[in-house]
């Protein structure tokens, strides 16, 4: 009885508007770039994901800039209030205003801030410098593939204006560049003192600024460990 009282007078629902995309019935780019819109939200999923698992304090910085990115975006929006093209085109809207582009200006932030650390930060290693150098460049031209594309999905879809995602485009980028060097030339040095504070060990947080290449440094110490058991195991059965 109660379950018949509540359809009857059902509430206003609404929708997460986040990860509202909405495109043109029919309409196979419209569907495709719907989800290629959705990149931004990937992005920030996957920090989150990395922070709980690998606990590195360059990581934690990355996605503080990224937050702070957004808390510019919200500043920039109510101070410019620039609508949306075509208002009353979707049905619902993060906020109703446009300038800049929060996905935009979010997925250059990580893009830019990704090309500095890919070419500055990453340090080479002798023996294959040709290789690291074809790689870098394969992920450059994949990222920056993937920041124009979430541009162009986002005026495609009527969400933005050509300006609000060019100049959310050149807002994350050049928070990007600022939060780079910020982190390089003041958080960085900072990071050994971090990593020694109590609360931090008690959470496994860590630096690993030091280390040439991680995923590298990680693959060694797991292989070596595991020889290792496996070798004290077998020892131990005979």
């Amino acid at each position: 009885m109660a379950l018949e009282e509540q359809c009857s007078a059902p509430p206003r629902w609404r929708s997460i508007s986040l990860t509202h995309v909405e495109f043109p019935e029919d309409d196979l780019t419209g569907q495709v770039l719907a989800y290629i819109s959705l990149l931004p939200i990937a992005v920030l999923v996957g920090f989150v994901t990395l922070i709980v698992f690998k606990r590195e304090l360059h990581t934690i910085s990355f996605f503080g800039g990224l937050i702070l990115n957004e808390g510019v975006n919200w500043l920039l929006k109510n101070i410019l209030r620039e609508p949306r093209p075509c208002a009353g085109a979707h049905s619902t809207l993060y906020s109703e205003y446009g300038m800049p582009s929060s996905h935009s200006q979010l997925i250059w932030f990580f893009v830019v801030y990704f090309f500095l650390f890919l070419y500055l930060r990453m340090h080479q290693t002798n023996n294959a410098r040709c290789v690291d150098l074809l790689w870098r460049h394969i992920l450059s031209i994949i990222l920056l593939g993937m920041a124009l594309s979430v541009s162009y999905s986002r005026v495609y879809l009527l969400y933005h204006t050509w300006g609000q995602v060019f100049y959310g485009g050149v807002a994350g980028s050049t928070i990007g560049i600022i939060w780079f060097f910020f982190t390089q030339e003041v958080l960085t040095p900072l990071f050994p003192k971090i990593a020694a504070w109590p609360i931090s060990e008690y959470f496994l947080v860590r630096d690993t600024s030091l280390i040439p290449n991680i995923l590298w440094f990680e693959y060694t110490v797991t292989r070596s460990e595991a020889r290792n058991r496996q070798r004290k195991l077998g020892t131990k059965l005979q």
